[in-house]
C-alpha cells in the first residue's frame, strides 16, 4: 500500500463489500470507495437508508473486513479492531446491571490499566460529558440523552484517535439531541476531547452541515461516493444564515436527485422491485396533508417540509420517496410536487383514502401484489413469512429485504389487501 498523505489519520482504497445471496452469487452494497479522514476534521457520511453507511463505518472501524480494497489507520494496514479507534453507536449498547461508572470503565478493560487509574480516567470522562454525579446510577434512571452521554463517555475514556459515530442522535427527541449535539461540538471546538478526528453516518443534513468540515453523499445500488462538498463555514454555525440555508438546499438537492435515480435503478435491477423505506401510511398522510395547505398549495422544498412536528429528519427522505414510488407526489431536485392522486387523497375521507391507498399499492409496488396474488391462489389463503423473505433477499440484502417486509405488512394492513400474525409468523387473506 503507497503511504498516505501527510495528515490522513484512516485511508480506504477501492474498498468494496459484497454479501452472498441465499440463492447464490453476490450482492455488492459498497462499490470502489475511496475515502481519507484528515488530522482535525469531522467527515461526514451522508445518504439515504439502504446506500452502505453503517457497513462503511464498520468497514472503518475494523469490525468488517472489505471483500476488496485497502483500509489503512495511521499508516497501517488495517486487520481488525484497533487500539485508538473508538465507536459510538445509535442505540445505547449500555449493561443495564452495571452503574454509569462501570459502564464506562468497560472501555477501558482491553487496555490493562491499574483499577486506581481506570477509575480516575473514567471519572474525568464521566465529567467531561457532562455527568457528573451519576457515576453510580444506572442506565434504567437515565434518561435517553443521558444515556447516549454515557455511551460518549465510554468511547472518549479511551482517548481515541478517532471517534466514529453511527447516527449517534437519532434514537433521540428532537431537543435532547440538539442539546447533545451541541455540547459534543463545543468540547470539539475547544479542543477538550482527546481525539484527532470523527467520521460521523447521519441521515440527517442539518446535523451533517452543522457539525462537518466534508460531506461524502452516498448514493445506493451499490454504495458509491456520489459527491464530496466542503463546508466552508466557522463554528459555530447558524442555522439562520443564508450560507447555512444555502448549503442545506444544495444537499437536498443532490439527495432527492439521486434518490430517484435509485428508484429507477432498483426498478430495473430487480424486476419492478424497491427496497421500501420504513415509514407507514399515517406518516404519508401527514406529509401530503401539510404539502396540500398553504402556503404550499401542492408543492414544497423539502428543507419546509423537514421543520414539520410529525416528522424526523430521519424520516424525512424515507417519505418523501414512499410518496413518489406510491405516485401520490413526486420528487423533485431538493422538493415534492403532489401528483393529482395525492392532491385526491388529501382532500378525501378516511375511507375514500384507504381505498385510494390500495390501488395505488397493488399497482405500483409489485411485491404486495405478488404476496396477495400468493395468498388468492393458495388453498387456506395462507403463506409463511419465510417464503417471501427469502424471495427478496435473492435480490437485496438481508437487512434491506427484512426492512422492505416489515414495510409491506404495515402497507398491506392498513390497505386490507391481507392479514398477518407475528407470532405465527403468517400472512393470510382477507
Amino acid at each position: 500500500m503507497p503511504p498516505p498523505e501527510k495528515d490522513v489519520v484512516l485511508q480506504m482504497r477501492n474498498v468494496c463489500r459484497s454479501f452472498a445471496r441465499p440463492a447464490g452469487g453476490p450482492l455488492l452494497v459498497l462499490d470502489n470507495i475511496d475515502l481519507c479522514l484528515r488530522d482535525g476534521e469531522v467527515l461526514g457520511l451522508l445518504g439515504r437508508s439502504g446506500s452502505g453507511k453503517s457497513t462503511l463505518l464498520r468497514i472503518a472501524g475494523g469490525l468488517m473486513e472489505p471483500t476488496s480494497g485497502e483500509v489503512s489507520y495511521l499508516g497501517n494496514q488495517l486487520s481488525g479492531p484497533a487500539e485508538g479507534i473508538a465507536v459510538v453507536f445509535q442505540t445505547f449498547a449500555l449493561l443495564p446491571w452495571l452503574t454509569v461508572l462501570e459502564n464506562v470503565e468497560l472501555g477501558l478493560d482491553a487496555l490493562g490499566l491499574a483499577p486506581e487509574e481506570a477509575r480516575r480516567r473514567a471519572m474525568a470522562a464521566i465529567d467531561l460529558i457532562g455527568l457528573d454525579g451519576f457515576q453510580s446510577a444506572y442506565p434504567r434512571e437515565l434518561s435517553g440523552g443521558m444515556r447516549q452521554r454515557v455511551g460518549f463517555a465510554r468511547a472518549i475514556v479511551v482517548q481515541p484517535t478517532v471517534l466514529l459515530m453511527d447516527e449517534p442522535f437519532s434514537a433521540l427527541d428532537v431537543l435532547t439531541a440538539e442539546t447533545l449535539r451541541t455540547d459534543f461540538m463545543d468540547l470539539w471546538i475547544e479542543h477538550q476531547l482527546p481525539t484527532k478526528s470523527v467520521l460521523l453516518v447521519t441521515h440527517n443534513i442539518e446535523e451533517a452541515v452543522l457539525m462537518c468540515d466534508r460531506i461524502l453523499v452516498l448514493a445506493s445500488n451499490p454504495g458509491h461516493i456520489a459527491a464530496e462538498i466542503p463546508v466552508p463555514l466557522a463554528h459555530p454555525r447558524n442555522r439562520l444564515d443564508q450560507a447555512f440555508h444555502d448549503l442545506v438546499d444544495e444537499f437536498y438537492s443532490i439527495l432527492t436527485s439521486r434518490a430517484i435515480e435509485s428508484i429507477k435503478t432498483q426498478s430495473q435491477i430487480y424486476g419492478g422491485l424497491h427496497v421500501l423505506p420504513p415509514v407507514g401510511p399515517y406518516l404519508m398522510t401527514a406529509v401530503i396533508e401539510a404539502v396540500a395547505q398553504p402556503p404550499h398549495d401542492g408543492q414544497a422544498d423539502l428543507s419546509d417540509i423537514a421543520r414539520l412536528p410529525a416528522l424526523g429528519a430521519k424520516d424525512l427522505l424515507g417519505v418523501t420517496e414512499a410518496l413518489h414510488i406510491l405516485e401520490f407526489a413526486e420528487l423533485k431536485a431538493g422538493g415534492i410536487k403532489l401528483t393529482a392522486a395525492g392532491k385526491v387523497f388529501a382532500r378525501s375521507d378516511a375511507d375514500e383514502r384507504k381505498r385510494i391507498f390500495k390501488e395505488h399499492l397493488l399497482r405500483f409496488v409489485p411485491f404486495a401484489a405478488h404476496i396477495r396474488h400468493v395468498l388468492d391462489e393458495r388453498e387456506g389463503h395462507i403463506a409463511p413469512r419465510v417464503r417471501f423473505k427469502s424471495e427478496l433477499e435473492d435480490h437485496m440484502s438481508a437487512s434491506d429485504s427484512e426492512k422492505t417486509l416489515r414495510t409491506v405488512i404495515g402497507w398491506g394492513r392498513y390497505a386490507e389487501i391481507f392479514n398477518y400474525n407475528d407470532v405465527k409468523r403468517m400472512f393470510s387473506g382477507n
